[in-house]
């Protein structure tokens, strides 16, 4: 009886441990790999949150104004890249590469982000998705 509780017991825990990794979604769920896009905008907010930042760009074109949510890395691995929330402001006019969304097409991984005046003086890299 006690080894088939242990069995039990060790069975529920490893599912428990397996749960977080089910849970997190990989590249190719929600962007294509094909539909990079380059646009120009006006960062409109930056979310500095778990499990990954959040930067929102207003788009103009053609007089409509469209908000981008790029998705960046976790702040953790930003910082230790260098990068700060204090390297962009809201306001500011920004360059950036994305790969854009499979079924929304507002949204993106961040590829490469700079500010507009200085477009080759790049403030993130993201990178490149795994195949």
């Amino acid at each position: 009886m006690r080894t088939k509780f242990r069995a039990l017991v060790a069975g529920v825990s490893l599912l428990c441990l397996a749960a977080p990794v089910l849970a997190h979604h990989g590249f190719d769920t929600e962007y294509d790999r094909s539909k990079k896009v380059s646009l120009t905008g006006v960062v409109s907010k930056l979310e500095w949150t778990n499990p990954h930042a959040h930067l929102y760009i207003d788009v103009s074109e053609n007089g409509k104004v469209t908000t981008w949510n790029l998705e960046l890395t976790s702040p953790n691995v930003l910082r230790r890249r260098g990068w700060s929330p204090k390297d962009i402001a809201v306001g500011d006019k920004v360059v950036f590469e994305a790969f854009g969304g499979k079924v929304v097409t507002e949204i993106g991984n961040l590829g490469r982000l700079a500010k507009a005046a200085t477009p080759d003086k790049v403030i993130f890299f993201g990178e490149a998705p795994a195949k």
